[in-house]
């Protein structure tokens, strides 16, 4: 899996509908609001390196509203949710 982050400035008084848009892009996990320099973070995954010239620069930078995007490309994840699926009997947990 290839995970891309995607840091977009959007036109102001279209936030909510730029992320929207985003948000149900194919490829596209999930859109954050943030602060900073940028408006909009998006988690790109996807099954190979090529495919995100399709979501990217094929779609995200395609959507009105947006101004400009910055990607950044993740060389390996951290994270608990991975770690704790990957280790899962599929159990259900004992709460």
């Amino acid at each position: 899996m290839v995970t891309a982050i995607v840091f977009v400035k959007a036109d102001v008084a279209r936030i909510h509908e730029v992320a929207e848009t985003i948000a149900g892009l194919e490829g596209v996990s999930e859109v954050y609001s943030i602060t900073g320099d940028h408006d909009l973070m998006a988690m790109v995954r996807v099954r190979r390196h090529d495919t995100l010239n399709d979501v990217i620069p094929g779609r995200i930078n395609k959507v009105p509203g947006v101004v400009s995007t910055e990607t950044h490309i993740a060389f390996r994840t951290y994270s608990q949710h991975d770690l704790e699926q990957a280790f899962s009997l599929g159990l259900p947990d004992a709460d």
